[in-house]
């Protein structure tokens, strides 16, 4: 039976996260707007890179610590150069991390609102509970 690291899984899925951040980025359209109108196109990149870390891992309502674990290290890896995006998804990776480490017996509220804060900032983020 083959194993794979905690680390080769991370690398796989930071590689996966950029080839669908590349591919999100270069889509002539998309059905989920990518940030709030008005929001500058840096901030529009963003959350497409939110976006696409949210939407790969385990299914979070069938798998939730495995979902939890999944986004902790590339939410940290985005650096956002808009201070209220850039602290929210801090908070976020940071929620994730509690909820994990907690075996997902806390931090449910605390995880709860960083979503919701996410969603807010980059609506259609995929961003869910």
């Amino acid at each position: 039976m083959i194993t794979v690291s905690h680390q080769a899984r991370t690398r796989t899925l930071l590689a996966l996260t950029v080839l669908t951040m590349t591919v999100t980025a270069g889509a002539c359209g998309s059905s989920r707007p990518a940030a709030a109108s008005g929001a500058s196109a840096t901030a529009r990149q963003t959350c497409q890179q939110v976006d696409a870390v949210l939407s790969d891992g385990p299914d979070p309502g069938a798998d939730p610590l495995g979902h939890a674990e999944a986004q902790i290290v590339p939410l940290r890896q985005i650096h956002a150069s808009d201070p209220v995006l850039s602290q929210a998804i801090g908070t976020l990776a940071s929620a994730y991390s509690s909820f994990y480490a907690a075996n997902g017996t806390s931090g449910k509220a605390a995880l709860t609102a960083a979503i919701n804060r996410i969603n807010s900032l980059c609506p259609g983020a995929g961003a869910t509970t």
